[in-house]
């Protein structure tokens, strides 16, 4: 059976809707779980429990999950290491000292220029989502503090630039993930193919858009309009009662007495997590093909990128930054060896949240895969199209499947297939209907509460999970409905 028909989509869509609800996000997700094995056991209530606790160990039997996992609480050591060496204090002053002569030249507010700095740092990394993210709210989350900006603003930049930013500059693991997927369904010419529908993706065209309008005009709606005036009136740049995504007492570590803030404490550790990002996919996926080395060097720098490994190069990335960051604490004399070594365990330690979290999203994850989510949601849209509704139509399952599964990878392999299927018998347009894919595909993880990059997103910027969910929502539905709408027209046009 490759899916259970109506009963596929329900464990997601309870998990989600219990999150948003509840606020409760550990408990939503392990309902959902609980409930998905009920359905793969044929309701059998105590095989499917037991089933449960198998699913959530047999997580860390996909040595991809473990890695990710392992860099999730490992960035807690990195954060604990910029914030107790100076590190932090020392970017702050630096940043200071630029707004303030950026503010006597014109007359922006220091608000604006450091979100849109923000966005900036975000567009410039994309070389990996999680990194792009983890960047952003590692550099930037304690001058938003400073500046009494809410921690809700932050992950919302992060996550809106991270992935649009990385598929809209395809020269990265995403590029190489799409090519490999286009060449499996007989494209000849898969990075032409690509070029020309990458000007189509209009949701991350319209998701940046919407995030450089909001910076620039600092007009919010919705949740947002709230956070802002709570920061703005109470000073408060988290709500009372919210639940960070990483224990404040990491965020909250001073610089050691007797040490002199210096920012490249922070800038170094985080130059080595981000350099050696692209050297690690290289590294694991060079030669990775049996026809590798009849394309000259340029080309195989971009095949191994695209078939490295994601989870292996995040992990040896921030390995390596928390190794130079120990060297160069130690140099300088900040740092005994045994005082390493405790902030390294209390910054995992912070974490653990965070890992638990991300292992509930791989459970839920394979679940939806066992169930056959993508399928049968993909299969229910066939039935009901005409060649102009093409694109409009696979850029809304896309959404569907991305929202609810939370994976826009997982989607794209789901949907360019059937996509192009469609497109070809139907004679619409192969691009049109290539970029709906894709933008439905990001557009759904952007918004769904068990996306990796939504859980790393509050993480990074110390926000509780829900709360960056429902204010970020409204943006990207908006960013949605735009790119439905252009869907709609162009598949008029082009059909």
């Amino acid at each position: 059976m490759e899916h259970f028909g109506f009963w596929s989509i329900l464990p997601p869509l309870v998990a989600i809707l219990l999150a948003i609800r509840t606020r409760q996000v550990f408990i939503s997700l392990l309902f959902g779980i609980w409930f998905g094995w009920i359905i793969l056991s044929d309701g059998n209530l105590l095989s499917g429990t037991l089933n449960t606790i198998q699913g959530l160990v047999d997580v860390f039997k996909d040595a991809g999950n473990t890695r990710t996992i392992m860099f999730s609480s490992l960035v807690g050591a990195l954060i604990a290491f910029v914030q107790r060496s100076g590190g932090v204090e020392g970017f702050i002053h630096t940043v200071n000292r630029f707004l303030q002569r950026m503010e006597e030249k014109s007359q922006r507010s220091p608000r604006v220029t450091v979100q849109m700095l923000a966005w900036l740092t975000g567009v410039l990394i994309f070389v990996e989502s999680s990194i792009n993210v983890l960047t952003v709210g590692a550099i930037f989350r304690p001058i938003f503090d400073k500046l009494k900006i809410p921690r809700e603003k932050l992950a919302y930049i992060a996550d809106s630039i991270s992935a649009p930013t990385c598929i809209l500059i395809p020269l990265n693991a995403w590029g190489a993930y799409i090519m490999g997927l286009l060449i499996a369904q007989g494209i000849g010419n898969p990075l032409s193919v690509m070029i020309r529908a990458y000007p189509l993706n209009f949701y991350p065209m319209f998701a940046m858009i919407i995030v450089l309008f909001v910076i620039l005009t600092q007009k919010d709606i919705g949740p947002m309009k709230k956070a802002e005036q709570r920061a703005r009136k109470e000073g408060k740049v988290i709500r009372d009662g919210a639940t960070p995504m990483i224990s404040s007492e990491i965020i909250s570590l001073n610089t050691k007495d007797g040490t002199k803030p210096r920012g490249f404490n922070m800038i170094i550790p985080i130059a080595v997590m981000v350099g050696m990002m692209p050297i690690g996919l290289i590294y694991t996926g060079w030669g990775g093909t049996s026809d590798f080395n009849v394309y000259p060097w340029y080309e195989q720098i971009f095949i191994a990128i695209g078939e490295g490994s994601g989870s292996t190069a995040v992990l040896w990335a921030v390995l390596s930054s928390i190794v130079a960051g120990a060297v160069l604490y130690r140099i300088q004399k900040i740092f005994r060896l045994q005082e390493i070594i405790d902030l390294i365990f209390k910054g995992i330690g912070g974490l653990i949240p965070l890992a638990l979290l991300m292992m509930l999203a791989f459970a839920i994850g394979k679940v939806c895969r066992d169930l056959g989510t993508g399928i049968y949601t993909a299969e229910i849209s066939k039935s009901w199209l005409s060649p102009s509704l093409v694109p409009l139509i696979v850029f809304l399952v896309a959404s569907f499947i991305a929202f609810s599964t939370g994976t826009s990878w997982g989607t794209f392999a789901i949907m360019i297939p059937i996509g192009l299927q469609m497109a070809q018998i139907m004679d619409a347009s192969i691009y049109l209907t290539i970029a709906a894919a894709l933008g439905g595909g990001v557009f759904g993880d952007h918004s769904s509460p068990i996306s990796d990059t939504t859980i790393i997103s509050s993480m990074a910027s110390a926000s509780d999970h829900i709360d960056h969910v429902k204010t970020q929502l409204p943006y990207a539905l908006i960013a949605g409905l735009f790119a439905a709408v252009v869907y709609l027209f162009a598949g008029l046009f082009f059909s």
